[in-house]
């Protein structure tokens, strides 16, 4: 046996897969029901983006974060609740050939008060920060997070007493999430997500995934995952390389080939490798203890 593992469940994430699969979670209260239904399988984070409820495509709409939040806190769930502020930071490109004026399709650009609007009148425990941009997928599509814009928010979110999710898709990004931590913005104990297998972040490979693994600091605390079929194999190797693991709808729509998962689902399949494999599955006050998060 080794120390606890926790579990993240990130639930819906704001990309196209609505239409995919008839699982993944839309409304807030369908949100909401699917963040229960993976605490109740052995979630100790979920991890919630939210979506226009009439179109199912990613939004940061602040109410919408708010009713998602209120249910899960109202159904008395023990769950501890992670805030994506990844969103407005999306950058789409006119063409190849005329690249400005920037696309209206799929080009989201806020400020850095805006981006954590919802952090602020929600208060949730945790929230993440994309450490850093990258080429994302196909097309001409950016994600787009500079170092002045790291910074602000990192601040913003330490301000609020709100503890900070490193999300890490590449090598330069762990590098500049310890200048961040070097620099103040992002204080002790640090958490940090390796999100691995994304194009064109870090491949999902053994050798790169342990050369991020090697480069975090020994006192710091780390997650990872991979996407599609990928997802439940990151389980068991993030426990042996000493993390947290992450399994969800936003990252992978199937449980086996051909069979569509929930999230619930997912969550109890990475129990079970978990237990099979004689580790101990970390609850939601372990984790606070873990983070020193605030209770809200």
């Amino acid at each position: 046996m080794t120390d606890p593992i926790f579990i993240t469940c990130a639930v819906t994430g704001s990309g196209d897969t609505v239409a995919k699969s008839e699982h993944v979670p839309v409304t807030p209260q369908q949100i909401a029901d699917n963040c229960i239904a993976a605490a109740q399988a052995g979630a100790a984070i979920v991890h919630i983006h939210v979506r226009d409820p009439e179109t199912g495509a990613g939004a940061r709409d602040v109410s919408l974060y708010a009713e998602a939040v209120a249910l899960i806190r109202a159904s008395a769930t023990d769950v501890v609740i992670n805030l994506t502020s990844g969103m407005g930071g999306d950058l789409t490109l006119g063409s190849v050939e005329e690249p400005l004026p920037l696309s209206e399709i799929g080009t989201d650009m806020a400020g850095a008060s805006e981006r954590v609007e919802h952090v602020l009148a929600i208060k949730p425990e945790i929230t993440t920060l994309d450490c850093g941009s990258m080429n994302f997928g196909h097309g001409d599509y950016v994600m787009t997070n500079t170092p002045s814009m790291l910074a602000a928010m990192g601040e913003m979110v330490r301000d609020m007493g709100v503890r900070p999710e490193i999300e890490v898709f590449d090598t330069g990004h762990l590098w500049q999430a310890k200048s961040l931590v070097k620099a103040g913005i992002i204080e002790d104990p640090v958490m940090i997500q390796l999100c691995m297998g994304i194009p064109w972040g870090a491949p999902n490979d053994l050798n790169t995934f342990m050369a991020m693994r090697n480069n975090i600091p020994d006192d710091w605390t780390f997650s990872a995952f991979s996407i599609g079929q990928d997802q439940l194999r990151y389980v068991a190797l993030a426990a042996i390389a000493g993390g947290n693991v992450r399994v969800g709808l936003e990252d992978n729509l199937y449980l086996t080939r051909g069979t569509l998962a929930t999230n619930a689902d997912l969550v109890e399949r990475a129990v079970h490798i978990l237990n099979g494999m004689n580790y101990k599955i970390a609850g939601p006050d372990e984790v606070r203890s873990l983070l020193k998060l605030q209770r809200r």
